[in-house]
């Protein structure tokens, strides 16, 4: 969707951005635990450019995931992906799962139902688009680099979850609950279709003697 944006938006809009600052990740308060779950993509490697695959130019499938080193005592798991610089005032959520076992384990690729995919029968959340899925990333052209942060915690307890929570339930339940934190950020970044390097012309810049 957003792809078919002018470029001219995502210049104007290059400096509004969320901010990493402002994922839950880092706004929750979590001391102790905070990024002791080790979370991992056979698809991508930590800060690295997401497979087309995974996003609004491929097939838009959910990534593969994979965690371990949760602590003594969790019961359960749930995992947030969020958009750090989304033009937003709070970062754009692009899954939620909830519910997920308390051991070392995985979602395989296209776990999470996405378009033309049903997904694994996991228990989802509202992405920001108010759908209970995988929202594939999709930045405004010219926009710059956009980091989605794929965070995932383990809980003290089994909380009660409404059929499709959102971001301020989760959240509500993580302050309560939350006792150990994973972080995993993939990149994605649609270039400025305005922007024509001239036939013939250097590829690099030219530095005058």
């Amino acid at each position: 969707m957003l792809e078919k944006l002018p470029d001219v938006i995502g210049h104007a809009l290059h400096g509004v951005r969320a901010g990493l600052d402002e994922i839950v990740f880092n706004t929750l308060g979590l001391r102790g635990g905070m990024a002791s779950i080790v979370l991992t993509s056979l698809a991508f490697a930590d800060h690295a450019p997401l497979p087309a695959r995974y996003t609004a130019d491929g097939e838009g499938l959910s990534p593969p995931l994979q965690w371990t080193a949760l602590p003594a005592g969790a019961a359960s798991l749930v995992l947030l992906v969020e958009d750090a610089d989304s033009p937003t005032p709070h970062p754009l959520v692009h899954a939620i799962v909830v519910g997920l076992p308390a051991e070392d384990g995985a979602l395989t690729e296209g776990a999470l139902p996405s378009a033309d995919h049903e997904g694994a029968g996991l228990h989802v959340g509202r992405n920001s688009y108010l759908q209970a899925a995988w929202l594939p990333p999709d930045p405004p052209p010219g926009h710059g680099v956009h980091r989605y942060a794929f965070q995932i915690y383990a809980l003290r307890a089994v909380p009660v979850f409404s059929d499709n929570p959102g971001r301020d339930e989760l959240i509500d339940a993580l302050r309560e609950h939350a006792m150990a934190s994973g972080l995993l950020i993939g990149t994605c970044e649609r270039p400025d279709g305005s922007i024509r390097i001239e036939e013939g012309a250097p590829a690099g810049p030219v530095i005058a003697g």
